[in-house]
């Protein structure tokens, strides 16, 4: 143990410093041709689609960090604030107002402005039209935009001018002003493609078929050149309205195999690794340990929720006895100690012990495989002849798990479950696919048949309505929108959820939060895993790149970052 510990330490202390390295270096110089101006970057996913608005995928957020910006972003403080607006509404700036909706309920109507002089990134005008436009995507049924919620509370947008527009909300909730989801389109070359064939629109997007068009991104980089599964590279957006951002070229190659990835930053190929889409924490305590002193290895507790989501159509797991016997026949704390040091906590929900309205009474599942025995045989599952457990007709308790191949952390916990649930009759079968089929069709159709292990990354008090409402569940006919991948239907939930967004004192939804976890833990619709740290890999010479900790990935400061000579 007293072998990982240090180099852990070490990194920690890293961790501690680098901000303050950051703070004290002087200020990027403007490029001018000397020295080396390209950086890149490894990640571990491909993205399935570049669309800012279909999709929830990582790997597209992390570049979209740097090709586009939303309205609002959580800080690397966990405080909200502008990042294409002017100024961020609220009930007492008067942007925000209360007012009635058509139907006499209450609602509320909300007013952003974005910057003058906004351009695409070939030159065109970016204005309020482009977020209209958005807007009607998403409003329309089988459109397959991610926040299907956003789209039907926003019942009405007033253009006031070019820069200035109103939402109008059909409920009046604490999240009113935070618009990260909706990015705006480019109404120019979309909008046609969109009126031919709105239930198409998704596949024959330019950001499908034409991903090298500048005019699709308005950030401080445009994608130039795209090797399809494998890298893309990034140029300067001559438009960019803001700071101009150091290096002229950034590379991200996608690297889904984890090894191959340590070999590729030992042989600078890439100069780092994203700690959104890089290397586990095990992974990054080991590779610390032997190579720690030629790079800056940042760890950075957040939320990210490491689960097994349950496909509850699978008639052996609708039985809630089953879920519960998995969860206690899995040692989740011998498995942060051995793999991961103890320093990955073992997670009781999807709430985490960071964020201000977590539970400290949630139901916990400790390793009991007796305890995961019992449930089993009330649930009719005997042990057989290979030690297997048999149901009534015959039939054996096997249960396939998928994930992302290529990663070695989450292939190493699938054996170490399947190992430790075999102990208690549970036949685990591992089948994994690559991270741009898991993600793009198997989970977002609903097409893994028992166990999908992957994890979720959230921004601060973020109310799970896409993973929990039963009104997310993805299917053909909603165009798989929405996140409720293991088809979880709760009316007390779905009651809890809609309740949570429309209460604004967080002294009264706490009460809210806490049953919401209780539920979760009661019915477990996923299998909580861990709360993962993230480990970021920097070289020794770069300045101003600092993890966020939550959803909003650190690309949303790339103009930040430079070399350091």
């Amino acid at each position: 143990m007293s072998l990982l510990t240090r180099p852990l330490r070490r990194a920690l202390l890293a961790a501690l410093l680098l901000p303050l390295l950051a703070a004290c270096s002087p200020p990027p110089q403007p490029s001018d041709g000397a020295g080396d101006k390209t950086l890149t970057i490894g990640i571990t996913q491909y993205p399935s689609t570049l669309h800012p608005n279909i999709e929830s995928m990582v790997a597209k957020s992390y570049l979209r960090g740097m090709t586009a910006r939303a309205l609002t972003i959580y800080n690397r403080d966990w405080q909200l604030e502008c990042s294409l607006c002017v100024e961020l509404p609220t009930l007492e700036n008067g942007l925000a107002t209360l007012e009635q909706t058509p139907a006499g309920e209450p609602g509320i109507a909300v007013t952003f402005e974005i910057p003058a002089g906004l351009r695409w990134g070939d030159g065109q005008a970016l204005t309020t039209a482009d977020f209209e436009f958005a807007w009607q995507v998403g409003r329309t049924s089988g459109s397959g935009v991610n926040n299907l919620e956003l789209y039907r509370s926003a019942y009405q947008f007033d253009r006031l001018d070019e820069q200035r527009f109103t939402l109008h909300l059909d409920r009046v909730t604490f999240g009113y002003n935070q618009l990260g989801d909706l990015y705006p389109l480019p109404a120019h070359l979309e909008a046609e493609l969109f009126a031919n064939d709105p239930l198409e629109y998704r596949h024959r997007t330019l950001y499908n078929s034409d991903v090298t068009n500048p005019g699709l991104y308005y950030g401080p980089y445009l994608i130039t050149a795209v090797e399809q599964g494998a890298s893309l590279t990034l140029q300067r957006n001559p438009h960019w309205h803001g700071r101009s951002p150091y290096f002229d070229r950034v590379v991200v190659k996608a690297i889904q195999n984890t090894s191959a990835m340590e070999a590729n930053l030992l042989s600078g190929t890439i100069d780092m690794v994203a700690g959104e889409l890089g290397l586990q924490l095990d992974q990054a305590i080991s590779f610390a340990n032997r190579h720690g002193e030629k790079f800056n290895i940042v760890y950075k507790p957040g939320l990210q929720y490491e689960h097994i989501d349950v496909n509850l159509d699978n008639t052996i797991l609708t039985d809630l006895r089953v879920r519960q016997a998995l969860l206690y026949g899995i040692d989740r704390e011998e498995m942060n100690q051995r793999i991961f040091a103890g320093q990955q906590p073992v997670a009781d929900g999807p709430v985490s012990p960071l964020d201000r309205v977590a539970s400290a009474t949630v139901q916990r599942y400790p390793y009991a495989p007796e305890r995961a025995a019992e449930l089993l045989e009330a649930a009719g599952w005997q042990v057989g002849a290979n030690g297997v457990r048999v149901n009534a007709a015959g039939e054996p308790l096997r249960i396939e798990i998928m994930s992302t191949a290529g990663n070695k952390t989450r292939e190493l916990l699938q054996q170490v479950i399947q190992g430790q649930l075999k102990q208690i009759g549970v036949d685990l079968r591992i089948n994994n696919q690559a991270p741009r089929v898991f993600f793009g069709q198997t989970t977002r159709e609903r097409r893994f048949s028992g166990l999908a292990l992957f994890a979720w990354i959230s921004a601060p008090e973020s109310v799970p309505r896409s993973t929990l409402h039963s009104s997310e569940i993805p299917t053909a006919a909603n165009s798989y929108a929405g996140q409720n991948y293991p088809g979880f239907a709760n009316a007390e939930m779905d009651q809890l959820l809609e309740q949570l967004e429309t209460t604004l004192e967080l002294s009264a939804r706490l009460p809210l939060w806490h049953r919401l976890q209780a539920i979760y833990a009661e019915q477990l619709p996923a299998l909580p895993l861990f709360w993962r740290p993230n480990s970021y890999i920097y070289p020794l010479w770069l300045r101003g790149a600092e993890p966020t900790g939550h959803l909003d990935s650190s690309t949303n400061w790339i103009e930040e970052w430079y070399r350091q000579p």
